[in-house]
C-alpha cells in the first residue's frame, strides 16, 4: 500500500520535473540550431566610478547615485582572511546569526518589527551587514543596520536556539549524498586543518560558548579591511554625514591573518570513494587543486576554458555525459579565481550503473581539451556569450559597486573592467590548451566518487585506477564489504514469512481489507507542504489524491474498470503495462505474492543505513527486509525520468501498531532530494467506501 503513495508522488515529481528540465534544455539548446550572427566591435566601456571616502577607524565607503527609483541599499562587507576554527568550529555560524538579534537599546522583537514597519530588509554576519529600503527611511534604515552591527547584545538564551538549530540542520543532512560529497571533497582536497577543510560536528558546536562567541565578535567584526557601499536614490553629501555619524565611534582594529601550508595535489590520479547504501545515484566529483587570482594573466583563459569543458550547456562534458549518453541532467565545471587556494572541479550525478563509464568519459574531455585545439568557432561563441552578459550588466549601479569592490580586495588595476573585453577577445586556442594543461590536472586529479558501493564499485574496479576508501568524514578506512552470501535455508519464502510476522501474523495481515492513510511533506521551493490522502482495497482498488493548500493537484484512480490520473484538470486514462503495475500495487500488502510470483529471488544481504537486510529482487525493483526484525526497511526500483534511467530509493521506517498490524509512519524517498513523508494517520477497515475510488 505504501508504494502506492510512493508511485503516485513520484508520478507528480517526474511530470514537473520534466516540464522544467525540458524548458531549460529547450531554450539553451534551441540557440545552438540558430545561425550564430557575426559579432560587431566591441564596444566602448565606460564604468562609472563610486565617489569613495574612508573613515579614520579605516572604514572605505563608496556611494554609487542613482536616482531612477527611490530605492538604496547599503552593504557592509568586512574583507577578512580565511581562518581555521578547529575544536570549536560552528563560532563564526553562530556569531553570524546572533548579530542583530538584539541590542544595548532594542529587544529583538523591537527590532524586527521596526524593520518590517518600514518595509526594510537588513541581514548581518561576521563579516559584514546588508539592508535595503526606500530612500525616503534611508537615514532610519542605516541607523538600524549600525546599532545591530555594532551595538549587539549576546544572549545565552539566543545562542542556545541557535545551536539547536544549527544541530538539526546537521542531522537532517545526514544521509544526504550531496552533503556528504561537499564535506568529503572539501576535507580531502584541503585537509581538515584548513580553513575550507574543516566542518561541523555536534560536538564542535556544543563546545562554543557565549564567551567565544563575544571574543570572535570582538576580533573580527572589524573596521580595518571594511567596505560600505551604499547605492542608490542617495546624495554623497547627506551620506557621508550619516555614515560619519553612525560608524565613525567604531573603534580601529583589524582582525587577525592566519597562515596556513598550501594544499598538494595527490601525487597521481586516484579514486576516492564513500560507501553510501542509500544513494540512488552517484555524486561524481574530478578534483585538483590550483592558485588562481583575478590579477593574473592567466585569469581570462582560464574562464573561457573552463566555460569550454563544463561552464556551458554546450560544453564538452554537458553535451558528453547528458546530451550524448542521457547519463545525468548536467555536467559542469568549475574554477573560481581567488586570493586564496581554490579548486577546479567537474561534477555531476550519474545513476549507479554508469558510474565507471561517467568518469572515463569525463576524463577523455579534460585529455581533449589539453591536448586538441579548440576550434575557433567553439571559443568565439563563448567570448560572446562572456562579453553579452558583461554588457548587460555594466549599467547596474549593483555593477558599478561590485566592480569597485573588486577592484579595492582582488589588487585589479584601476582599469581591469575597461580592458575587460578586450582581454577576453585576445584569448586563443593556443591559451587555452597551455592554461588547460596548467589547470586542469591530467595525471594528478582525486576522483571523488561517493555512491552505493554494492551497485558501482565492480565497475569502479575494472578501470584500473588506483582506488582508496573513505568513511562520511574523510577518513580512511578498508573496503567496504559489499553484499554478503545469503545464507542456506533463506529463500523469498522464507523472508517474506518472517515479515509477515513482524507485522502481526498472517490471521492479522489477512483480516486487513482496506487502509486508509492522510499524510504530508515539504518539496523544495513549494509554498506550503504537500498534503495527501491514500485509500487501498484489498479487492483492488486503490485511490491517491496530493493537494496543496487545500487545492486537487493530483488524483489517482485504479479500480475494476480501469484506471486514470487527474493532474491540473486534464484526465488522462492509465493502461497497459502501467495500469497491470497499478493493479498489482493496488492491495494492502504487495509483498505477499512475491513468494510465489517466478524469477524473484534474495539477491543478498546488504546494509540498509548500517543493519544487513535481505535483498529481494523482483524485475526492476528491489525490496529490503530487515535480518533481525523483518521488517521491510526499504525498495529500490529502477525508472526512467525525463529520458534518465535511474534507481529511485524508498526507505520506511517509524512501524506502529494499527488494530494489530504495523505499518510504517515515515517514508523518505530519494528523488534527487530527500522527500520526507510523514502519515499523521492510518486507519484499517475504516474510512474508505466504494465511492472514494469513481
Amino acid at each position: 500500500m505504501k508504494k502506492i503513495i510512493i508511485a503516485a508522488l513520484g508520478l507528480f515529481l517526474t511530470f514537473n520535473m520534466q516540464a522544467q528540465d525540458n524548458k531549460v534544455s529547450g531554450s539553451i539548446a534551441g540557440k545552438s540550431d540558430r545561425p550564430q550572427p557575426k559579432p560587431g566591435p566591441a564596444p566602448k566601456i565606460n564604468i562609472k566610478k563610486p565617489e569613495t571616502f574612508t573613515l579614520p577607524n579605516g572604514l572605505k565607503v563608496m556611494v554609487v547615485e542613482n536616482h531612477k527609483l527611490p530605492r538604496v541599499s547599503f552593504n557592509l562587507t568586512i574583507d577578512n582572511a580565511p581562518f581555521a576554527e578547529g575544536s570549536k568550529k560552528g563560532v563564526d555560524e553562530l556569531t553570524s546569526a546572533l548579530i542583530g538579534s538584539g541590542t544595548k537599546t532594542m529587544t529583538k522583537d523591537a527590532f524586527n518589527e521596526e524593520v518590517d514597519y518600514l518595509g526594510a530588509d537588513i541581514n548581518f554576519a561576521t563579516d559584514g551587514a546588508y539592508a535595503s529600503c526606500l530612500s525616503k527611511y534611508a537615514g532610519r534604515v542605516l541607523e538600524l543596520m549600525a546599532e545591530g552591527s555594532l551595538n549587539t547584545v549576546f544572549t545565552q538564551e539566543e545562542l542556545d536556539k541557535e545551536k539547536a538549530k544549527l544541530i538539526d540542520g546537521l542531522k537532517a543532512s545526514e544521509k544526504s549524498v550531496p552533503a556528504v560529497a561537499g564535506r568529503v571533497s572539501n576535507v580531502l582536497a584541503f585537509g581538515k586543518t584548513h580553513p575550507y577543510g574543516e566542518y561541523l560536528t555536534e560536538e564542535t558546536i556544543n563546545n562554543v560558548t557565549l564567551d567565544d562567541v563575544k571574543k570572535h565578535y570582538a576580533d573580527y567584526f572589524a573596521p580595518g579591511r571594511g567596505y560600505l557601499v551604499v547605492i542608490g536614490d542617495v546624495k554623497v553629501k547627506d551620506t557621508k554625514k550619516m555614515v560619519e555619524k553612525l560608524f565613525g565611534d567604531w573603534v580601529a582594529s583589524t582582525a587577525p591573518v592566519l597562515t596556513y601550508s598550501d594544499p598538494q595535489n595527490v601525487q597521481y590520479t586516484q579514486i576516492n570513494f564513500v560507501d553510501m547504501p542509500n544513494a540512488v545515484q552517484s555524486e561524481l566529483s574530478l578534483i585538483n587543486n590550483v592558485k588562481l587570482q583575478m590579477k593574473d594573466p592567466d585569469y581570462f583563459p582560464v574562464i573561457l576554458a573552463n566555460q569550454v569543458l563544463g561552464g556551458d550547456f554546450n560544453s564538452y562534458l554537458n553535451m558528453n555525459l547528458r546530451e550524448a549518453h542521457g547519463w545525468t541532467y548536467g555536467a559542469r565545471s568549475s574554477l573560481n579565481a581567488s586570493r586564496w587556494p581554490t579548486v577546479f572541479k567537474a561534477s555531476s550525478q550519474v545513476r549507479n550503473a554508469v558510474t565507471d563509464s561517467a568518469i572515463v568519459e569525463s576524463l577523455k574531455e579534460i585529455k581533449r581539451i589539453r591536448t586538441e585545439k579548440v576550434t575557433d568557432e567553439t571559443l568565439n561563441n563563448v567570448k560572446a556569450g562572456y562579453i553579452g552578459r558583461f554588457v548587460m550588466q555594466i549599467e547596474k549601479p549593483q555593477t558599478v559597486a561590485r566592480y569597485a569592490l573588486n577592484i579595492e580586495t582582488e589588487g585589479l588595476p584601476a582599469d581591469f573592467y575597461e580592458n575587460y573585453i578586450k582581454n577576453i577577445n585576445a584569448v586563443t586556442p593556443d591559451d587555452i590548451m597551455r592554461v588547460a594543461n596548467k589547470y586542469f590536472m591530467g595525471d594528478n586529479l582525486r576522483i571523488l566518487v561517493v555512491g552505493k558501493g554494492a551497485d558501482v564499485l565492480p565497475g569502479l574496479e575494472k578501470l584500473k585506477i588506483p582506488m582508496f576508501y573513505f568513511d562520511k568524514f574523510g577518513n580512511p578506512v578498508a573496503k567496504p564489504e559489499m553484499k554478503k552470501p545469503v545464507p542456506a535455508g533463506v529463500t523469498v519464502k522464507t523472508v517474506v514469512d518472517a515479515y509477515v510476522k513482524a507485522i502481526g501474523g498472517e490471521k492479522a495481515v489477512k483480516g486487513v481489507k482496506t487502509i486508509a492513510s492522510t499524510g504530508s511533506t515539504n518539496i523544495p521551493q513549494a509554498p506550503m507542504p504537500l498534503s495527501f490522502v491514500s485509500k487501498v482495497d484489498a479487492k483492488g482498488k486503490m485511490m491517491v489524491e496530493l493537494a496543496m493548500g487545500g487545492m486537487s493537484i493530483m488524483k489517482q484512480v485504479v479500480n475494476e474498470k480501469g484506471g486514470y490520473m487527474m493532474q491540473q484538470g486534464q484526465k488522462q486514462e492509465i493502461t497497459g503495462d502501467d495500469l497491470k503495475e497499478m493493479k498489482e500495487s493496488a492491495v494492502p500488502f504487495e509483498e505477499l505474492t512475491l513468494a510465489s510470483k517466478p524469477g524473484v529471488t534474495v539477491s543478498g544481504i546488504e546494509s540498509i543505513e548500517g543493519s544487513d537486510a535481505y535483498a529481494v529482487k523482483n524485475g526492476a525493483s528491489t525490496y529490503y527486509f530487515d535480518v533481525k526484525s523483518g521488517l521491510k526497511v526499504a525498495e529500490s526500483k529502477e525508472e526512467e525520468q525525463a529520458g534518465q534511467k535511474m534507481t529511485l530509493m524508498t526507505n520506511y521506517k517509524d512501524y506502529r501498531d494499527v488494530k494489530g498490524v504495523k505499518l510504517p509512519f515515515n517514508i523518505i524517498r530519494n528523488v534527487g532530494f530527500e522527500l520526507d513523508i510523514k502519515l499523521d494517520s492510518v486507519k484499517v477497515n475504516e474510512g474508505v467506501t466504494d465511492a472514494d475510488f469513481q
